[in-house]
């Protein structure tokens, strides 16, 4: 009997001994680059939503997307290796699972992230700069696009366009839990401190009408409040005024929310924020910090969403003891937590001591 057989009985499987990758094959696929940016150019060029409706053959898929028939046929052939499509005839192209999450699904949607035209895509290629960020601690986007993050929103409204779409998102998942689990019964006015789409701060007065609301944010994103809150109803009882959290805010509200921004920031500047509004709220007001804790297998080191914030923005992904850290720092104390689904958390803040 040969040495390297696999020894089996009739009632048992050939177990094939497990197949070894070699330490090169391992860091080529840590440092590969075309597949990542094959697929962004599948998705950029629609490619999925095309073969989706019903254009599958080479060339028409070459016309329907301005591209190259030889060179696009390349390109699908070789995410076909991929398992990103098949080829099930010559020339002739489907969709597998994979492909179709790059059909386009709104702002929420893997196409419009991965679409190399757009924020997600620039975002990514921030990344060239992470040398930059691990030497100095700083966001490295300046140094590849030529301005911060926050200026090139400002600048660009396709970008802005996207990014508050994103945003608008997330508080649709994020804003009815805030609304049910904070006891808002003792509160009569609220202030929504950087809260992008106003959606937060309209679910909490729609849900609970005993509330007023102040919106408090950038120019840009005010003036699109302020129309959100007429169409909502709740004009009579709630405004929305131009302000930066990074300078003083308007006193005399009971809550000051702020709300999946902290992550934005570095340490030094989310204190501040939330110094900011702790001297808003004074001695009788409450700050509640809504954020995302990082769950598996989202959490830093696992996931490359805590290099994402540093490269990007400056930012980090923080756990509890971190928040709680951050509102010491700023003259607070947590005197409440609660948790939401996926990884949702309210922090309840109120002056040290009190």
């Amino acid at each position: 009997m040969s040495a390297d057989r696999p020894i089996t009985t009739p009632e048992s499987p050939i177990i094939e001994p497990p197949i070894i990758e070699s330490p090169i094959a391992r860091l080529g696929r840590l440092t590969d680059l075309a597949t990542p940016f094959a697929v962004r150019t599948l998705a950029t060029l629609r490619i999925p939503d095309l073969i989706a409706s019903g254009i599958t053959g080479l060339d028409e898929l070459a016309t329907a997307a301005g591209a190259d028939s030889d060179a696009l046929g390349r390109l699908l052939r070789y995410l076909a290796h991929r398992d990103v499509l098949t080829e099930p005839a010559p020339g002739v192209f489907a969709l597998t699972d994979i492909g179709e999450q790059l059909r386009d699904h709104g702002p929420g949607g893997q196409r419009g992230w991965l679409d190399l035209d757009g924020l997600g895509a620039r975002m990514d290629l921030a990344y060239a700069g992470l040398p930059h960020s691990i030497r100095t601690g700083k966001p490295a986007y300046e140094t590849v696009h030529g301005r911060d993050y926050w200026a090139e929103l400002d600048a660009r409204p396709q970008l802005r366009a996207y990014f508050d779409a994103l945003m608008l998102s997330q508080q649709h998942l994020t804003a009815p839990q805030v609304a049910a689990l904070y006891d808002w019964t003792t509160a009569e006015h609220v202030f929504d401190v950087g809260g992008g789409s106003g959606e937060l701060l309209i679910r909490v007065l729609t849900t609970h009408p005993h509330l007023r609301g102040t919106f408090v944010d950038r120019p840009i994103a005010a003036a699109a409040v302020t129309g959100r809150l007429a169409d909502a109803g709740l004009a009579d009882r709630a405004t929305a005024v131009t302000g930066d959290f990074f300078a003083p805010l308007p006193p005399g509200g009971d809550v000051y929310v702020v709300s999946r921004a902290l992550t934005d920031w570095s340490d030094a500047d989310a204190t501040t924020i939330l110094r900011r509004c702790a001297a808003a709220a004074g001695t009788g007001g409450r700050v509640l910090i809504v954020e995302v804790l990082p769950t598996e297998p989202h959490v830093p080191h696992l996931a490359p969403f805590d290099l994402q914030m540093l490269v990007t923005v400056g930012g980090r992904e923080r756990g509890l003891d971190d928040f709680r850290g951050l509102a010491a720092a700023a003259g607070l104390g947590v005197a409440t937590v609660l948790h939401g689904r996926d990884g949702l958390v309210l922090i309840e803040c109120v002056p040290a001591g009190a």
